[in-house]
């Protein structure tokens, strides 16, 4: 039976050993190239806000809806119209009877005719047209700056989220460091009782196969910090060879659950998907206020001044210029639209209706989000102070395991699951120290503060 697990246990050694090999060689051949960056978690959301090329596209379209708001701004100005023309004239066939009898003459009194002049038109009233223009406009803009802030919002949450997993990764590694050294001297110790024929190879080839998992654990961990770094340097617009090393700890300080309970007062008011709605009602008002407009009569003052060649307004036509001008009032008024904007209002009242009923429904459920992540926090808080003990309990377990097993007092079975129990409780402490924080600031996004 034991030379079973013998011929089991060697295939599976080698294996790890070649494949461990492959990881730490690519490992090394990487960092060689790398340029370190230490950040902390405030200096990383500070970067994202300010280099991220997402947040830089948003700021564009936000310029872009600005320039479109002064645009509406000057539709309330007059507008003026120069005009231009010349035109030369063939000559005038008359015919008779039919086209049989063809006569042709100069037209009268010149063939030629131009004229040059100006015309101005200014709204006094067109039912509010104009200024539900420029409200709707400016109500884009507001939905462009409050895509920036989401977009910065959603990217530093992002970053938070690679940062504290990084810190994770580099205590896992750190973490994984010590277990590699207990394995290592637990290899060391087992094999010197082999020798003694105080165990038997089995003992030996576990043993083994223990340390090349843990050196394959810490080969993984590296790759995985590599990723990890990777995605927050694109983030962050930094070079992807830039090593980023976490200046903060998973024991960095977190707020209490009393300062998290001012969050909760908010019921979420200025979360970014309840502004949005704001917005969303203010864009229907404006809409609806632009279509009425449509149903009312519009009143223009209008003017122009030009010189005309020839004179047409003396009969007969004298050959010579003029100049003339006139002011006015012109009032217009469609009478369809009594009937062919009925519908468009009614459309534009039930668009209305519906934002009004959206935020309602968005405010209860962000309401119940932020209450959902307090508690959340708060189970997270007291399962850092259960994983603390935790971790004291296991590694006594540990010491007490590894003296049983020296002793010959326990299995090597034992000794290792009494490892595993002390590796995965510091662990545990880490997650839980990194999840309090993420879900900080997911409570943070979420209240439209981060």
């Amino acid at each position: 039976m034991k030379f079973k697990t013998q011929l089991i246990l060697i295939p599976i050694l080698c294996i790890s050993t070649l494949l461990f090999g492959v990881f730490t060689s690519n490992g090394q051949s990487y960092t060689q190239n790398e340029n370190v960056k230490q950040l902390s978690l405030e200096e990383a959301l500070t970067l994202a806000g300010a280099k991220n090329k997402w947040i830089d596209i948003d700021r564009t379209e936000e310029l872009a809806a600005q320039a479109d708001k002064k645009d509406a701004r000057l539709m309330a100005l007059p507008q003026f119209e120069a005009k231009a023309s010349y035109l030369r004239y063939s000559n005038l066939s008359v015919y008779e009877d039919g086209l049989s009898e063809r006569n042709s003459a100069p037209r009268y009194p010149t063939p030629n005719e131009a004229s040059l002049g100006l015309e101005g038109i200014f709204n006094v009233y067109s039912g509010g047209r104009i200024k539900a223009i420029q409200e709707q406009q400016s109500v884009k803009t507001n939905i462009a700056s409050l895509n920036v802030k989401e977009r910065s919002g959603s990217i530093k949450l992002q970053a938070t989220s690679y940062y504290l997993g990084l810190i994770r990764l580099y205590d896992l590694k750190r973490f994984t460091t010590d277990q590699l050294k207990r394995a290592e001297l637990r290899l060391k110790n087992i094999k010197t009782l082999y020798k003694n024929q105080k165990v038997t190879k089995s003992d030996v080839l576990r043993a083994e196969v223990m340390l090349s998992n843990v050196q394959l654990d810490l080969a993984s961990t590296e790759n995985d910090i590599r990723i990890s770094g990777q995605k927050l340097a694109v983030l962050l617009n930094l070079p992807q060879s830039t090593l980023i090393l976490p200046k903060d700890s998973a024991a960095m300080i977190k707020p209490s659950a009393d300062e998290l309970e001012a969050l909760v007062k908010t019921k979420g008011e200025g979360a970014f998907n309840i502004l949005r709605s704001d917005q969303s009602i203010a864009l229907n008002q404006s809409i609806l206020k632009l279509t009425r407009s449509y149903n009312m009569p519009t009143l223009n003052l209008v003017t122009a001044y030009g010189f005309n060649y020839p004179n047409f307004l003396f009969k007969p036509a004298v050959d010579q210029m003029y100049a003339i001008g006139f002011v006015g009032i012109k009032a217009q008024y469609s009478i369809s639209s009594l009937y062919q904007n009925k519908h468009k209002v009614a459309a534009a009242k039930w668009r209305l209706n519906r934002a009004e009923k959206e935020k309602e429904a968005q405010l209860d459920d962000k309401l119940q989000e932020i209450e959902s992540y307090y508690i959340k926090y708060s189970e997270a808080l007291n399962r850092i102070g259960v994983n603390q003990k935790s971790i004291q309990q296991a590694k006594s377990n540990y010491e007490i395991m590894s003296t049983k097993y020296f002793n010959q007092l326990a299995l090597l079975t034992d000794l290792l699951d009494a490892d595993n129990l002390f590796q995965g409780s510091r662990f545990n402490l880490v997650n839980s120290q990194v999840e309090a924080m993420m879900i900080y600031y997911r409570m943070l996004y979420s209240t439209g503060r981060l």
